[in-house]
């Protein structure tokens, strides 16, 4: 079932056919720490060259780390291989976590059993009068 799920199915990674254009029309420019790769194409489209990633697993476009994101959406030339290493204070990126355990869920929202706090009478209702 492997062989048919690449060939048909974008969402568990990328189909033989993306993978046929990407080395064809496309330069590989480099890998993430998540594994995903990189492409630009070989010829420029109106001044601009294209740019795309070939995710390593599901297609999820928040797992691209912060640096490859600028890079993607041409707001630098830089490959992220090239840039300053991040700063003590920086956090590593994280992916979207809807739908999965360890989603922030606030108080009174339903998965938490729907109970809110009672509220504390610090609301005045306005009124044109």
């Amino acid at each position: 079932m492997g062989l048919l799920m690449n060939i048909f199915t974008w969402w568990n990674g990328a189909t033989y056919g993306t993978r046929i254009f990407s080395s064809r029309n496309g330069a590989k420019v480099g890998t993430d720490t998540l594994g995903n790769v990189y492409f630009e194409s070989k010829k420029p489209i109106d001044g601009r060259t294209r740019r795309w990633v070939i995710y390593s697993g599901a297609n999820d476009a928040s797992r691209v780390p912060p640096e490859w994101h600028g890079w993607l959406h041409n707001t630098t030339d830089l490959i992220p291989d090239d840039l300053p290493p991040a700063r003590v204070w920086e956090k590593p990126p994280v992916p979207n976590l809807t739908g999965r355990v360890d989603a922030y869920v606030p108080a009174g929202a339903i998965a938490r059993g729907g109970h809110r706090a009672a509220a504390t009478g610090d609301y005045e209702a306005w009124s044109p009068n």
